[in-house]
């Protein structure tokens, strides 16, 4: 057995959702924020049989998209002057842990 920890941005988190269940996989949701841009992000959480591992990856894949962003940035020109100017940053897709599992029950 392993447990998937998925993190999902929030925008592609219902197709994540949704396409997990589709297949006969249930979830935990748990909201979580990133540290960087500190934007919301779904933590999924799933326990699954070592040989279905590959495939709950493929459908994370299929439906969590990495698209660019760009956020306020602050600079300093001289003494006591900032500016702020947009960077564009790359955001979305997935961040994945598989972990072994001693024992699960679901009572």
């Amino acid at each position: 057995m392993k447990l998937i920890f998925a993190i999902i941005n929030n925008d592609d988190s219902h197709s994540v959702s949704t396409a997990l269940m589709q297949n006969g996989f249930s979830t935990t949701k748990l909201a979580s924020t990133g540290g960087f841009l500190m934007s919301g992000n779904t933590t999924f959480l799933l326990c699954a049989d070592d040989s279905r591992v590959d495939e709950i990856i493929e459908i994370i894949k299929e439906h969590s998209h990495k698209r660019k962003q760009f956020v306020p940035s602050a600079a300093s020109y001289g003494v006591g002057s900032y500016t702020s100017f947009p960077v564009e940053v790359s955001v979305g897709g997935a961040t994945i842990f598989v972990s072994d599992i001693e024992r699960f029950e679901k009572v």
